[in-house]
């Protein structure tokens, strides 16, 4: 009786244990919402820094949006949504900075294009007197 006893503690006892380490192990698997939310802060700062307000306006509303939503989601303790949205934000804010470099880049280039083709004219003005 006394082996019976010790035995099932012994299986309550490893049962435990298990139930806590597949806890910890599915808390360690899934990220952390705070971590995702710095990064998604910081991909906004870089896409400000770029001109994205300017040049890719609608893309920076929508990661300022996403942001405030997984901030209010952390708050609310609704972990995977937090995470999911500050994913988003973090994307939209990627590109709100590549679509704003693209325009500036484009703008650059007609720019550069403009004064080429003014020099060109110049040239040949100069060569014909």
């Amino acid at each position: 009786m006394r082996q019976v006893s010790r035995a099932s503690k012994l299986a309550k006892g490893a049962t435990l244990w298990a139930m806590i380490a597949l806890s910890a192990a599915a808390y360690a698997s899934s990220p952390i919402p705070a971590e995702k939310i710095a990064v998604a802060k910081s991909a906004l700062q870089r896409a400000e820094q770029s001109g994205a307000p300017e040049f890719a306006p609608r893309e920076m509303a929508a990661a300022r949006d996403k942001l405030a939503r997984a901030e209010k989601a952390a708050a609310d303790h609704n972990k995977q949504s937090a995470t999911q949205l500050a994913e988003q934000a973090d994307v939209d804010a990627q590109l709100a900075e590549a679509t704003a470099q693209r325009t500036k880049s484009h703008k650059a280039a007609m720019e550069f294009d403009s004064s080429m083709q003014a020099l060109r004219q110049e040239s040949q003005r100069s060569s014909t007197n």
